[in-house]
């Protein structure tokens, strides 16, 4: 039978096969914008392994490969800022951005603190929107992306993720 998917923080190891699954699995996001100058498509592998040693990375493996990957930090308001999830097109839809999302709003919460969990989708990413409501976040705002792109601002508190875990 196949091998099930394990979620685990990440090493200074992992930092290039992050880099090329980031690079994969954001096209589609670039695509459905016409941009290709979208922060995880342009951001540089020493970029991702100053992330992976100073923030809290997890990824998702299946056997030795990385098929998924979430970032997250600490904000200077008690919030935790999450981005950068994606998981490798052909395993999207199993469940695995939302166990990713929920190994990073535990460590955010138990390890630094986080009362409140905050991420970004681009307005048009219906799939991402999607999930994000599904796993408890609301819609709290609106702003632009560095790369123009309209993004949608959503939150949820850590004690409702405590009611979702």
């Amino acid at each position: 039978m196949g091998m099930s998917v394990t979620i685990s923080a990440a090493t200074e190891q992992d930092a290039e096969q992050i880099f090329r699954l980031q690079y994969l699995c954001f096209q589609s996001e670039a695509a459905l914008y016409g941009n290709y100058r979208i922060a995880p498509l342009v951001q540089s592998l020493d970029s991702v392994r100053e992330e992976v040693a100073a923030d809290l990375v997890f990824v998702a493996r299946l056997g030795d490969e990385i098929v998924g990957s979430v970032h997250g930090r600490s904000t200077e308001d008690a919030a935790a800022a999450i981005g950068k999830l994606c998981v490798h097109p052909r395993l999207q839809g199993h469940g695995i951005g939302a166990r990713l999302l929920r190994a990073a709003e535990s460590a955010l919460a138990d390890e630094r603190g986080a009362r409140m969990f905050r991420l970004q989708a681009g307005h048009r990413s219906e799939s991402n929107l999607q999930l994000y409501s599904k796993v408890g976040y609301q819609r709290v705002g609106t702003s632009r992306g560095t790369d123009g792109v309209p993004m949608i601002v959503l939150e949820k508190t850590a004690d409702s993720y405590a009611a979702t875990a």
